[in-house]
């Protein structure tokens, strides 16, 4: 497996009716502004490391507090990457068949939140484990949360690297999985999470699919947005049909659609085509409960001319051409 520590850190609104809430599609817990992260060897000790500073669109303002706790200035802000740039990045040097694990449940929902705002690929972030909850569980058979700071001195581990960093934080973290059983304690986590209720909710405002599940294989995208399992889903809720609305193109392979439920309301469907080695097409299905922020989101993408590339425009001046040298 591919185990990955990470850690963010992340910028904040100035007040939480700040007008720049209403040129977003979500209402955004927090702009990343680092990314830390480090690579755990076979023994589950820390190996190859990561960081990169991220330059804020929206919460353009260093926040008094965020800035008492992390160091960052403006300078600093103002010479990281864009987000875009900086998760192609951090996507590239992880790897495939990722899992993150992080200390507690925040790194997740912003993430999210964070990819949601810049519409990018988001499937591949899917797997989380919650570091947290392995500590508490195999130090004091609970699951009451429990600081990074605390757990350090409990192994007497040292504080080597700056706090409130993220790359400095993910090592550390990484540090507390090199004193626990991390093969038991995954096994625990694993089997826990398979049943209802038995772990906590994230408690963030990122999204949770209430149903994640891939498709395969197609001969063609056709194939696929035929096959009731895409084009007739059932409601995750209840069972009974939904009631599509249109499929957006968003690009690299990705679409989402609106759906309805008589009884349960209305969900959002994400779709996320990959072509394997021997030509078949294989699907990723997320379906959210949608709110109504997620709705307005697909009826601005929705009402959002499609684009067509030069090599379209290409294409039709070529055969107007063609069509009036046949005429003359």
């Amino acid at each position: 497996m591919n185990y990955v520590v990470v850690d963010l850190e992340w910028n904040q609104a100035m007040n939480s009716k700040a007008s720049v809430f209403n040129k977003l599609p979500i209402r955004l817990r927090g702009e990343i502004i680092e990314i830390g992260a480090v690579k755990l060897n076979e023994d589950m000790t820390p190996g190859e490391e990561f960081t990169v500073d991220v330059k804020p669109v929206y919460f353009k303002r260093m926040h008094y507090k965020v800035k008492k706790l992390t160091g960052f200035d403006k300078e600093r802000l103002n010479n990281g990457l864009p987000f875009p740039e900086a998760l192609a990045k951090f996507r590239e040097w992880c790897g495939d068949g990722v899992t993150f694990l992080t200390w507690g449940y925040d790194d997740r929902g912003i993430m999210e939140q964070n990819i949601i705002i810049h519409d990018l690929d988001w499937d591949w972030i899917s797997d989380w484990i919650n570091l947290q909850i392995i500590y508490s569980l195999q130090v004091s058979g609970d699951r009451e949360q429990k600081s990074l700071a605390s757990a350090m001195e409990h192994f007497g581990i040292e504080q080597t690297r700056v706090a409130h960093d993220a790359l400095g934080d993910a090592y550390n973290t990484g540090l507390i999985c090199s004193h626990l059983d991390m093969e038991a304690g995954l096994r625990q986590y694993t089997e826990a999470s398979t049943r209802s209720g038995d772990l906590p909710s994230s408690g963030s405002n990122g999204p949770d699919p209430l149903e994640h599940s891939c498709i395969a294989a197609f001969g063609s995208k056709g194939d696929a947005f035929a096959d009731e399992r895409i084009s007739a889903p059932a409601c995750p809720v209840c069972g009974g049909p939904l009631t599509l609305s249109k499929w957006v193109d968003q690009g690299d392979h990705r679409y989402m659609s609106l759906a309805d439920c008589p009884e349960d309301g209305k969900f959002l469907l994400r779709l996320r085509f990959r072509r394997g080695t021997d030509g078949k097409y294989s699907v990723n299905r997320l379906i959210y409960e949608a709110d109504e922020a997620m709705q307005n989101y697909y009826a601005t993408k929705a009402a959002q001319p499609r684009r067509r590339g030069r090599s379209h425009s290409k294409r039709k001046k070529k055969l107007s051409q063609q069509k009036k040298g046949s005429v003359e």
